[in-house]
């Protein structure tokens, strides 16, 4: 009996001994690779370049003892034609990897916080991530053509997240279902009081841009995509959440003029000097300077747009409503504000007519024109008008003249 027992034991001991190396190859083969995967989500800067934040893939490997970070938003600013390609929307970025403690330095430095999701993601999983990852570092492979909307270094985080991982999350809306491209972008630069910059943009971007966004849209910028995650439902798609760099309290923004303060007071230094001209005839000259500066400069803006429109990629620079105001023939129009020639003088009465009407459908217009342009297109209707009146009445006398010569 002794004996058996003895026995019973040991083979219980050996099945118990299988059972724990069993579980522990199986752990060994699911998770051979050793990986962690995080969301990096780094928080918008003062410049303008940074307001809208950024995001980063890191990737721990503990076999290696490696801790990577694969950024998508890299682009080469030694390139000759950086500016011509830029302008063009032909600007390739590539995916680039460099060292964590490397990255997270330069955002640290200039008071960015980073926000880490450590990705839920079975082993397989991780592996196919990594494996695209290397893949995309190819020579071949690495290079992209960037679209700030569409195609950024958020939205291929977004795609490689889904691609990879099953079954593909489902993303809730993190914005009201009625949020446009262009309202999203403005809530930031509102935040950061880039008031000169949001007309720039208002100035170059088209209707295409007050196109409302779709929910997976919304991942176009890295803190809804840090959002979106968070929010996934049915399942867990982030294991851990923390902050690994700190925003440290800074000062408040400097107070800058807005635009509508400085083309009101233009548009009131306009009615006063025409007021002063229509009595002393110094002035007349100097107020016929300024119309030519006004017309040739909304010309000039006019011709931008046109090339924004037709010469370039930008998908949301088409079909820009601002042309209406800045209309490219006012370019030529500069130089006859002076003029009683019967072209010349209809052709401001039209844009008189164009100026009125489009105040009339400011609110109506498939595009949110920025409100700042209100006194520009005013002083432009006023303007118009007085010129037209001037060389109706230049126009007449000469007829006049003419028929008593006769």
């Amino acid at each position: 009996m002794p004996f058996f027992r003895k026995t019973k034991y040991k083979i219980l001991l050996f099945l118990s001994l299988l059972v724990v190396i069993s579980q522990t190859t199986l752990a060994q083969e699911a998770d051979v690779s050793r990986l962690r995967i995080s969301l990096l989500t780094c928080s918008p800067g003062e410049e303008l370049y940074s307001t809208f934040g950024h995001s980063a893939l890191r990737v721990i490997d503990s076999n290696a003892v490696s801790d990577m970070v694969y950024n998508y938003g890299t682009f080469d600013f030694n390139d000759p034609k950086f500016y011509q390609k830029f302008i063009r929307g032909k600007l390739m970025y590539y995916l680039n990897v460099e060292q964590y403690q490397e990255f997270i330095f330069e955002y640290a430095v200039t008071n960015r916080s980073i926000t880490e999701q450590v990705i839920d993601l079975t082993a397989e999983e991780r592996q196919r991530i990594r494996t695209a990852l290397n893949e995309n570092l190819k020579e071949e492979n690495k290079f992209y053509l960037y679209d700030f909307f569409l195609d950024n270094c958020t939205t291929r985080l977004r795609d490689l997240i889904e691609q990879n991982k099953t079954p593909a999350p489902v993303f809730l809306p993190v914005m009201d279902t009625s949020t446009t491209f262009r309202n999203a972008i403005h809530l930031y630069l509102d935040s950061n009081r880039q008031v000169w910059s949001k007309l720039g943009i208002d100035l170059l971007l088209g209707a295409p841009c007050d196109a409302v966004m779709t929910v997976r849209q919304q991942a176009f910028l890295p803190d809804n995509l840090m959002k979106m995650f968070d929010a996934v439902p049915n399942t867990r798609i982030v294991q851990q959440k923390k902050m690994v760099v700190e925003l440290q309290e800074g000062k408040e923004s400097d107070f800058e003029l807005s635009p509508t303060l400085i083309f009101s007071l233009v548009l009131l230094f306009y009615i006063l000097l025409a007021f002063f001209a229509s009595r002393l005839t110094v002035f007349k000259n100097i107020l016929a300077g300024f119309d030519y500066l006004l017309f040739a400069a909304t010309g000039l803006l006019g011709c931008l747009f046109i090339f924004m429109m037709v010469g370039t990629d930008h998908i949301m620079t088409k079909q820009n409503y601002n042309i209406l105001w800045a209309v490219p023939f006012n370019i030529i129009a500069a130089f006859y504000v002076q003029s009683s020639r019967r072209r010349a003088v209809l052709y401001f009465l039209c844009n008189a007519i164009l100026q009125g009407l489009l105040l009339l459908s400011w609110s109506f217009l498939p595009q949110e024109l920025n409100f700042s342009l209100i006194p520009v297109t005013i002083l432009l209707l006023f303007r118009s008008i007085a010129i037209w009146r001037s060389g109706n009445i230049k126009m007449k006398y000469k007829n006049a003249e003419r028929n008593t010569v006769q």
